[in-house]
C-alpha cells in the first residue's frame, strides 16, 4: 500500500529555526499602548496572527515527524520546536496574557465575543508557573520517545516483518486461530517495549505531579480540570462512570451474547472480542478507501464529499501502515491555510475504514468553523464539541457501508459493527477516565499497581463478559497501547459524552435525514464562543449525561442493533 506524500501542505510565514527572531516579534506585543476597548481588540488581532502562523508552521512539523520518525533532519526541527520554540512561547505566554488580564479594557470586551477568551486567559495566570516550563518540555521528550518506539515497532508474522497496525488489523480475521494467533502476537510485541512504557510512564506520571504541586494543586487530576476549563465537576464524572456502569454495561452484555452466538463459541475470549464477522477486509488499496469514503460522504451531502476531494488532491490525508510511521490517526488544523490535516497509520481494516470516516467528521467540522468563524484559537478546542461531530459523521454514514460491503449480510454485519462500535465509546473511554483518576490522585503507584488497577477496571467495563483467565498480566500490561494516557491525558471522557450526543443525530436522521445534515452543518459551523450545551442545542441534540440520558439512548441504541438484525 504506497501513497506519495505531498510535504507542501503548510505555510511557513515564519522561521521557527530564528529563535531571536520569533523572540523579537513576541516581545514588541508587550510593548504595544492600549488605551481602549478599540485598541485592546486590535492587539488581539495582532497576537492571533502571529500565534497562528507560529502554530501552523509548528503542526507542519509535528505531523511529518509523525509521517516519518526516522528522518533525522525532519525529528531534529520537531525537536527545536519542542525544546526551543515551546518553552518560548510558554515563558511569553504568560506575559501577554498578564498584559491582557491587567488591562482596564480587558472586562469591558464584549461578553458574547470574549467571554471564553477572558475566562480561558484568567485561568492559564491562575496556573502559570515558571519553574514548570522545563518540566513540560521534558514531559514533551517522553512524549517523543513513545511515539519513536511505537512507530518503529514491527512483528513477525509468517516470515516476514509487519508493521504493528498489520497485526491490528489481523484481529477482524473471520479465522479464529488467526484472531488469537494475532492477539498472541501483540503481547509478545508489547512484552518487548514494556520495559520503556513503564519507564516513560513513571517518569509522566511524577513529571505531572510536580506540575500541579508548582500550581497549588494537590494533584494533577485537579490541576487537568481547570487546564481544559471544564464545564462540569469531577463528581458530575464520576456519576457518569456509574450511570453507563448501570445501564450500558448489561445492554453489553446481552450483545455479546448475541456475537458469542454468532461467532458458534462456547467462551468470548479477547480475540473474539474484536470478530467484525464481515468475509474481507473492506479495501486493498488506499485508493480504493478513498474513492468509496467519497462516494459515501456524497451520498450524505455534496459538500462532505468536495471538502474530502479537496484534501486529497492537495496531499492533506494521509493513510495505511509504513515502518517509522507514528501509531494512531488524528485530524489537527492548519490555522492559517484553513485547512485541516487527516493522519491515520492503518492496515485494511474496518476499524480503518471507520476511523477515516470519524477524522472526516473533524475535518468537516473545521472546515465549516473557518469558513464562518476564522481560525479557531486554543481555547476554542473543546473536545465534546469536537468528537461530537466525528462521531455523528459516523452514524450518519451508517446507511451507507455497503459501498465496501455490497452483500446484504455483510452490510448488516458492518451496521451492527459499527453500532457495537458506539456502544463500546459509551464506556471504553469511561475507564480510560478512570484509570488516569486513579493514576493521578495515586502519583506513588507501582508499575505492577498500575497493570493491576488497568485490568480491574476493564473487567468492570468493555471486558465484562469475556473470558480473561490466563490473561490478567497480558491484558493489564496492554494500556501502553492507548496513546491518549501519554500525550494528551484526561482526553478520554469527551469521547463517550459526545457519542451519547451523536446517537441523538443518528435519532434525527433515522426520523428525518434531510433536516438531521442540516443541523449537524449548522451545528458544526456555530460560533465556538458559547457554552458547549448551546452548540449541542444548534446541532438538534443536548449535551446531557445524566442517569435518565444514559438510560434513554442505552435503549435506543439496543434497539437500533436488534432491528437490523
Amino acid at each position: 500500500m504506497t501513497q506519495d506524500l505531498i510535504q507542501n501542505y503548510y505555510k511557513e510565514l515564519i522561521d521557527l529555526q530564528n529563535a531571536d527572531g520569533v523572540e523579537a516579534q513576541i516581545q514588541s506585543l508587550l510593548y504595544v499602548q492600549i488605551e481602549s476597548v478599540s485598541d485592546l481588540e486590535k492587539w488581539l488581532q495582532a497576537e492571533k496572527d502571529l500565534m497562528m502562523k507560529i502554530a501552523e508552521a509548528m503542526t507542519g512539523h509535528q505531523v511529518d515527524f509523525y509521517r516519518n520518525t526516522e528522518d533525522a533532519d525532519i525529528k531534529s526541527t520537531y525537536l527545536h520546536d519542542q525544546q526551543v520554540i515551546q518553552p518560548l512561547l510558554m515563558k511569553y505566554e504568560a506575559k501577554l496574557n498578564e498584559k491582557v488580564c491587567e488591562s482596564p479594557y480587558f472586562n469591558k470586551l464584549d461578553e458574547n465575543r470574549y467571554g471564553l477568551m477572558r475566562r480561558f486567559r484568567e485561568s492559564k495566570v491562575k496556573l502559570f508557573r515558571e519553574e514548570n516550563i522545563p518540566l513540560m518540555v521534558k514531559e514533551q521528550e517522553l512524549n517523543t520517545k513513545y511515539s519513536e518506539i511505537m512507530g518503529g515497532l514491527t512483528v513477525e508474522w509468517d516470515g516476514e516483518e509487519k508493521p504493528y497496525p498489520f497485526i491490528q488489523s489481523q484481529l477482524d480475521h473471520l479465522d479464529r486461530a488467526v484472531r488469537e494467533k494475532a492477539y498472541r502476537a501483540m503481547i509478545s510485541a508489547h512484552r518487548q517495549i514494556k520495559p520503556d512504557m513503564d519507564a516513560i510512564m513513571d517518569e509522566l506520571v511524577q513529571l505531572r505531579h510536580q506540575i500541579a504541586l508548582n500550581a497549588g494543586f494537590e494533584n494533577y487530576r485537579d490541576y487537568m480540570f481547570v487546564v481544559k476549563n471544564r464545564e462540569y465537576s469531577v463528581q458530575d464524572c464520576y456519576d457518569f462512570h456509574e450511570n453507563v456502569e448501570k445501564h450500558i454495561i448489561p445492554a453489553w452484555n446481552r450483545l455479546a451474547n448475541v456475537f458469542k452466538s454468532e461467532l458458534g463459541v462456547d467462551t468470548f475470549r479477547p480475540w473474539d472480542n474484536t470478530a467484525k464477522l464481515m468475509k474481507n477486509p473492506p479495501y486493498s488499496d488506499v485508493s480504493d478507501l478513498m474513492d468509496g469514503v467519497s462516494e459515501m460522504l456524497g451520498k450524505t451531502d455534496p459538500y462532505f464529499a468536495d471538502r474530502f476531494d479537496y484534501m486529497r488532491e492537495h496531499g492533506l490525508i494521509d493513510l495505511g501502515d509504513r515502518k517509522g510511521k507514528s501509531p494512531g490517526g488524528f485530524c489537527t488544523s492548519l490555522p492559517v491555510s484553513g485547512d485541516t490535516f487527516v493522519f491515520a497509520n492503518f492496515s485494511p481494516s474496518f476499524f480503518s475504514l471507520i476511523a477515516l470516516i470519524h477524522e472526516m467528521g473533524h475535518a468537516v467540522n473545521g472546515y465549516l468553523e473557518f469558513s464562518e468563524q476564522g481560525p479557531s484559537e486554543e481555547y476554542h478546542l473543546r473536545m465534546e464539541i469536537g468528537e461530537l461531530y466525528s462521531h455523528g459523521m459516523e452514524l450518519l454514514l451508517l446507511d451507507k457501508l455497503d459501498r465496501f460491503y455490497p452483500e446484504e449480510e455483510d452490510f448488516k454485519s458492518a451496521q451492527r459493527e459499527e453500532l457495537r462500535r458506539a456502544f463500546k465509546m459509551l464506556f471504553g473511554p469511561l475507564s480510560g477516565d478512570l484509570f488516569q483518576h486513579w493514576m493521578y490522585t495515586n502519583p506513588q503507584h507501582t508499575a505492577k499497581e498500575r497493570d493491576e488497577k488497568f485490568f480491574e477496571i476493564s473487567k468492570r467495563y468493555g471486558l465484562n463478559p469475556v473470558d480473561t483467565s490466563g490473561l490478567e498480566e497480558e491484558i493489564g500490561m496492554s494500556w501502553a497501547d492507548t496513546l491518549h494516557y501519554f500525550q494528551v491525558s484526561f482526553y478520554n471522557i469527551e469521547y463517550s459524552m459526545s457519542m451519547l450526543g451523536a446517537l441523538q443525530i443518528l435519532e434525527n436522521y433515522r426520523n428525518n435525514p434531510e433536516q438531521a445534515v442540516v443541523s449537524f452543518k449548522k451545528g458544526a459551523r456555530a460560533d465556538y464562543n458559547q457554552s458547549i450545551a448551546a452548540v449541542y442545542k444548534e446541532t438538534g441534540v443536548s449535551f446531557d449525561f445524566s442517569e435518565p440520558a444514559v438510560k434513554r439512548m442505552g435503549e435506543f441504541l439496543e434497539k437500533v442493533i436488534q432491528d437490523i438484525h
